[in-house]
């Protein structure tokens, strides 16, 4: 059978470490789906105790089952118990049906239980239980049973997690962030800062670098051996159908052309739109008095840091009329640079209007031909998946790739595939490809991969091809290019280092070169085209202070020219103070709760058999 991309795709994604106390009534109904427990039996009946509570043999199945089907929700894909079990789901499930036998067994010893009559409301509750006239006793009886629960395990089970959850919010409830713990975050994550920053390329330089001699090349080619040498590789005969090879021999129906210009209309005919920012007053007459302000000469940058907002945050990109609803007139009628009071779906508020972007409209005409290559390209990948079954068959009955592909009216070749990198070749651009390649080995059965866009590859490999240095002569030009790019970080370090002492001399930066000044930005902002490293270090450096930022090929002297305290007054600062100060607090209840489920662990003591857990794992499979 022939291998799909997907056959590789599924991985194991990582999980975030869960809370001791699961929703048992959501993951019973939910996460069972599809499998199905039944009681073990047998004369081992459970698989170890935590303190007095016993782990039963079909509790600890039961977890195991909602470990997989959780994570099979997860990934988009059921999969099965074996496949669980490599991925160690079985080692989750028995972490927090330990975790949650030790709470059991606190909140028994500390007394703590609920009456039948709330475990009796819990039960209405759940939608599966739910009738035409609400809860449906038969329904209830026939899906324990389906589960392998009788009504007085699965009522036990809901009295218990009730239980730990009361245990829980008695532990972690009642916590308040610390005033001065909240302060210091908020002032950290409100401070902005405002820099001025002159990119250095080899523009910037005043005297360009010259071209190499020979001499200079082959040293460097000598310092550098490891860059210009090809690594281990494996010979790789192949047989390739791919859509553009058969694409021009479709043939296309003009009627569907149309048909597909007039579902993708939208592509084609993109009304006027206008790049906008738009600032929200809480009431009219505020926002009239901005508009007078602006009117006499305040920048609108101004009024948008008077309300404790960043142009980010007011930025709608590009809209169209409609996009604006009731301000989509005016704003349309204005002209580039204007400020448009107006309503909006949020209150009064003012527009700037940054852009226009005239509408365009590409005709049938003019579209035809990339829809015909579309369909084209289509009916070769209808095509191309007709002949796999054939090709199987060809390969299964013993077929050369050369054959193969005199057969089919496919490509033979051979190419030097490096396990684990994409190689210049078109074929090692298609990841199924790659994985293919680097699996194959010596004695393999050839066997249809099926590409990312719809083609098809058999391969076979042929020889290793030992690491060996590319000839000089051979390597030349891109010995050529590194030694350029070496030079070039050498010269610009020098001359951002030359700017640096010219600054803290005295210079102006504008004088150096072309100035990016970036007024305000938070921790968290964004510069187009500069490293992660940049903010970090802005954020470090002091008032007036000039810093050279080196990170791969970018190369920049950076001047921090304003440190902006966190704003103290503002709706956007209350609201950030209380998101900080809720998370705070969720952070000590959080660690508070973990303290104490890791002392009643100690405490209770734990009793595993691990004879019993194998011999679940091994009937679940």
């Amino acid at each position: 059978m022939a291998k799909t991309p997907d056959d590789d795709a599924k991985k194991p994604v990582s999980r975030g470490q869960k809370t001791a106390a699961w929703v048992l009534t959501g993951l019973l109904i939910l996460g069972l789906g599809g499998f199905g427990v039944t009681n073990f039996g047998g004369t081992t009946t459970s698989i170890g105790s935590v303190g007095d509570v016993t782990l039963t043999i079909d509790d600890y199945a039961r977890a195991v089952q909602q470990e997989t089907a959780a994570f099979s929700a997860q990934v988009g894909a059921q999969i099965g118990i074996a496949e669980a079990l490599s991925f160690g789901l079985d080692r989750q499930a028995l972490q927090g049906l330990v975790t949650r036998a030790a709470l059991d067994d606190a909140a028994g010893k500390l007394g703590l239980s609920v009456g039948d009559q709330t475990v009796a409301a819990e039960v209405m509750k759940i939608k599966a239980f739910q009738g035409t006239s609400g809860f449906d006793r038969e329904a209830y009886r026939q899906i324990l049973q389906r589960e392998g629960l009788t009504e007085i395990e699965y009522e036990n089970s809901i009295r218990a997690e009730t239980a730990r959850t009361l245990l829980q919010g008695a532990v972690s409830g009642g916590f308040v962030a610390p005033a001065a713990v909240t302060d210091a975050f908020y002032k950290w994550v409100a401070e902005r800062r405002g820099f001025a920053m002159i990119r250095l390329s080899e523009a910037s330089l005043a005297t360009p670098i010259p071209a190499p001699t020979d001499d200079e090349l082959k040293a460097h080619y000598d310092t550098n051996i490891a860059e210009f040498t090809k690594a281990e590789a494996k010979r790789i005969a192949y047989a390739a159908l791919l859509p553009e090879m058969i694409a021009k021999d479709q043939p296309v129906d003009e009627a569907a052309v149309r048909q597909l210009y007039d579902e993708r209309i939208t592509e084609f005919v993109v009304p006027e739109r206008r790049l906008v920012e738009r600032l929200v007053f809480p009431d009219q007459a505020t926002a009239d008095a901005a508009k007078a302000r602006a009117e006499a000469g305040t920048p609108f940058d101004t009024l948008v840091i008077e309300r404790g907002l960043t142009l980010d945050a007011v930025d709608l990109g590009d809209v169209s009329k409609a996009d604006l609803g009731a301000a989509g007139e005016a704003v349309f009628a204005a002209a580039e640079g204007s400020i448009v009071a107006a309503d909006s779906d949020l209150g009064p508020a003012l527009f700037r209007v940054n852009g226009i972007l005239a509408g365009e409209e590409t005709s049938f005409e003019a579209a035809r031909e990339g829809l015909s290559e579309e369909l084209r390209m289509d009916a070769a990948r209808r095509a191309i998946s007709d002949r796999i079954e054939a090709i199987d068959d060809l390969l299964a009955g013993g077929a050369s790739l050369e054959d193969l592909a005199r057969e089919m009216g496919m490509e033979f070749s051979t190419l030097d595939h490096v396990i684990g990198q994409q190689g210049a070749a078109p074929l090692e651009g298609y990841q199924a490809f790659r994985n293919a390649a680097d699996a194959v080995k010596q004695g393999d059965f050839s066997e249809a991969v099926v590409l990312e866009d719809g083609g098809v590859v058999a391969m076979e490999f042929v020889e290793t091809v030992p690491a060996a240095p590319i000839p000089f002569d051979e390597a030349k030009e891109k010995v050529a290019e590194s030694w350029h790019t070496a030079a070039l970080k050498a010269a610009l370090a020098t001359q951002a280092a030359a700017f640096k002492a010219a600054v803290e001399g005295g210079a102006d930066i504008g004088s150096l070169g072309l100035v990016d000044r970036t007024p305000e930005i938070a921790r968290d902002g964004f510069v187009e085209a500069a490293p992660q490293s940049l903010l970090p270090a802005i954020f470090t450096m002091a008032e007036g202070e000039v810093r050279v930022i080196e990170e791969g090929d970018f190369v920049a002297l950076v001047q921090l020219e304003k440190v902006m305290p966190a704003a103290t007054e503002g709706d956007e600062a209350k609201a950030l103070r209380a998101a900080l100060e809720a998370q705070i607090q969720q952070a000590i209840s959080d660690d508070a709760f973990n303290a104490f489920a890791t002392a009643v662990l100690a405490e209770a003591g734990i009793r595993l058999d691990q004879a019993a857990i194998n011999a679940v794992n091994a009937r679940l499979q």
